[in-house]
């Protein structure tokens, strides 16, 4: 036996199927096309081929979208700030700041302390957000709230104040007016 005397296995090999040679070939007519439409015209493609991976628009999502102007609220509950006080991570006094460092936030995120956990030593928090929970645990302690009105990053922006002052200072509302036809 040498190379020369090799033939590939019996029914390996197939001749190729001859399209649209008339009703004799068993695909004669439209060729396996189907009936009209623009996939049994010549010169069709596909208008996005990626080969045999999953295409762009079946792998993304059809539904629901992502607010541009949403706000990143990062919750931060009591039994948190008792361990942090415990631990000596922080004082009695909790600013902005000492909660993004604490919780590895971003400037642009807003906090919200929540009221699960108990607080035993008087604490004053500054924050953005509190639950009404939170307020009277808080409170009952002997501490104090104060609300933040903006981010780190927005404080930060604020021309000719320091970053705790520029926190409390509101943002000033946009007013809509109306246009007057002449």
């Amino acid at each position: 036996m040498d190379l020369s005397s090799l033939n590939p296995a019996k029914g390996a090999v197939k001749n190729r199927k001859r399209i649209g040679r008339g009703p004799g070939s068993g695909k004669g007519t439209t060729a396996g096309k189907g009936n009209k439409g623009q996939q049994s015209r010549s010169g069709y493609t596909r208008p996005i081929s990626e080969g045999g991976q999953m295409p762009i628009y079946r792998r993304l999502p059809k539904f629901g979208f992502t607010k541009p102007n949403r706000k990143n609220v990062v919750p931060v509950n009591l039994s948190q700030i008792a361990q942090w006080i415990e631990n000596g991570k922080t004082s009695s006094e909790i600013t902005v700041e000492d909660l993004k460092k604490l919780c590895s936030a971003s400037k642009a995120d807003y906090f919200k302390i929540l009221g699960n956990g108990e607080l035993k030593t008087p604490v004053a928090i500054t924050t953005h957000f509190v639950s009404k929970a939170a307020e009277e645990k808080i409170r009952q302690a002997g501490g104090k709230i104060t609300l933040a009105e903006r981010t780190l990053l927005e404080a930060e922006r604020v021309k000719n104040l320091p970053v705790e002052e520029a926190l409390m200072k509101p943002k000033a509302r946009v007013k809509k007016t109306k246009e007057k036809k002449s």
